[in-house]
């Protein structure tokens, strides 16, 4: 029997899911970018779902523990977990599993970096290194999520 991975088909679908991995994963980081990119003004107010998000989230915590809650970690969370879980998958078609969970949060992390410094430079922001350890733990729930659903996917592969 002819292996899959031997087929010109299957080369060229491997093709596709390794490009579709890095566009997911570089739009992310274009999404945190453009979030990035806000002034605070802009993004409580007028930036659409997520000002909605945002206002819903922050009126809830309050509710609930009876005083104002600042809810923006909520949102690096959200995105760096969902870059975290981009990352990996794209990697692990360049490099083990284990490994490709390990440089996500890598890659992940030091683009937290830059992210933070970036808000320097953006009005009504500013670099909030506590910010940077949420978007690292993210990115590695993230990642580690990533790692447990293709490692459960593929349980009868060796692994490079």
């Amino acid at each position: 029997m002819k292996s899959i991975a031997q087929t010109p088909e299957s080369a060229h679908r491997r093709t596709a899911y390794v490009a579709l991995s890095w566009v997911a994963a570089a739009a992310m980081a274009i999404v945190i970018f453009w979030m990035s990119a806000k002034d605070g003004i802009t993004l409580d107010e007028n930036s659409g779902i997520i000002s909605l998000v945002k206002t819903w989230l922050a009126a809830a915590a309050q509710a609930a523990l009876g005083h104002p809650v600042d809810v923006s970690p909520v949102g690096h969370f959200a995105e760096y977990l969902a870059f975290g879980a981009l990352l990996a998958n794209a990697l692990r078609w360049h490099v083990p599993l284990r490994r490709a969970a390990l440089f996500a949060v890598i890659i992940a992390s030091a683009y937290g970096v830059t992210d933070e410094i970036h808000q320097i430079f953006v009005p009504m922001r500013s670099c909030d290194p506590a910010d940077w350890a949420v978007d690292t733990v993210a990115a590695a729930i993230g990642a580690l999520i990533a790692f447990a659903a293709l490692s459960k996917g593929n349980r009868n592969q060796p692994e490079r």
